[in-house]
């Protein structure tokens, strides 16, 4: 992902999410140094993954998949290449957050050998309520 990238990089994540992140969130990522990367076809970018990495873990801080290609294996290419970067960046384990109704993206972190290991109560926004978030985690690297 590139400074030039943010704006189409936000366009995605309102499509995507009620409550999405901000320009100036991508921003400070990108100024972070973490992890940030962007899938392309010919036309847009469809899909970007934020991670950040320090001290033998890494956090996956958001993997959004434009809604009109999500179901299609993008999100987890694009995780897979986090996932690796990090491991060489000496990650030993991974872990994100994922909202508790988020039923396809838990379904996606399942099958890739994440496993439950808390919950945050009130995590997410929501409409009204606020949502509670699973914890998962697992060990790298992918084999």
């Amino acid at each position: 992902m590139r400074t030039s990238d943010v704006e189409l990089v936000a366009q995605n994540e309102a499509a995507a999410y009620e409550h999405p992140w901000t320009k100036r969130i991508i921003v400070d990522c990108l100024r972070a140094g973490y992890q940030c990367w962007v899938l392309a076809n010919r036309q847009q970018i469809i899909a970007h993954g934020v991670m950040s990495v320090a001290i033998g873990e890494c956090h996956l801080l958001t993997l959004c998949v434009r809604p009109e290609y999500q179901r299609h294996g993008h999100g987890r290419k694009l995780f897979k290449l986090l996932l690796d970067r990090a491991h060489k960046q000496e990650a030993e384990v991974c872990f994100l957050e994922a909202r508790r109704s988020n039923e396809g993206a838990i379904n996606l972190y399942r099958s890739m050998g994440f496993m439950q290991v808390g919950e945050r109560k009130n995590y997410y926004p929501g409409k009204g309520a606020r949502e509670d978030a699973l914890i998962m985690s697992r060990n790298l690297p992918l084999l």
